[in-house]
């Protein structure tokens, strides 16, 4: 009951004022952008912090898809965040950012992407980054070749998920010499999909695993 509760407080912060006031006022409190630098607020009360940061990862599709915008496919909008560590042994997401770039992908239709976090800030501590989390406002919509170079790797897991709720998980690997991994998430289990290897890596190429 206390994680239903803290989630139906973290989505009505979100939506329960009119218009698009998490976009216009949220910034201020939950997001926001320095130079081309996007930094997060932590935690986000709609996701309940564990010591499993797989029951953090769980949470996070149905939480981002309650917000605007987020299904509405090619008028939809992308969502970014972090997830985090204090040292004291509990995984928290920070507050998702709708910050980004439009691109124009016809005559009267824009594409919004989220810009991934590059710092995220919590008044109770130090944080310490493990991951960044991203949703795509389409179904199907897997890890795009953008998400999976290696020049867009930041921190040791990136996790996405689609407006179904597909969640997928990066483990680049990124400056190592093994192969990158990427895995699906299946129940509440991983099951490895593909390997990026490291002739790949700048690439993102996906090399996919054979059932």
């Amino acid at each position: 009951m206390r994680g239903r509760n803290a989630w139906s407080v973290g989505v009505a912060l979100l939506v329960g004022c009119a218009g698009t006031s998490y976009f216009q006022s949220g910034r201020d409190t939950f997001f926001g952008q320095r130079g081309a630098r996007v930094w997060v607020k932590g935690p986000w009360p709609a996701i309940q912090p564990s010591s499993d940061v797989d029951e953090v990862i769980d949470q996070l599709c149905p939480a981002v898809m309650a917000l605007e915008r987020a299904r509405e496919r090619d008028y939809g909008q992308e969502y970014c965040g972090l997830i985090y560590s204090l040292g004291g042994g509990e995984y928290y997401a920070s507050w998702p950012s709708p910050l980004g770039r439009t691109t124009l992908v016809g005559a009267d239709l824009r594409r919004k992407s989220c810009s991934v976090p590059s710092v995220v800030k919590d008044d109770r501590g130090l944080p310490s980054t493990l991951a960044d989390f991203h949703s795509h406002p389409w179904f199907p919509s897997g890890m795009s070749q953008e998400d999976r170079w290696s020049q867009s790797q930041r921190w040791t897991l990136r996790v996405q998920f689609d407006a179904g709720c597909t969640v997928t998980k990066l483990v680049p690997y990124k400056g190592e010499p093994r192969p990158g991994e990427v895995y699906l998430r299946q129940g509440k289990a991983w099951k490895l999909i593909g390997y990026i290897h490291e002739a790949d890596k700048d690439t993102g190429f996906i090399t996919p695993v054979e059932d």
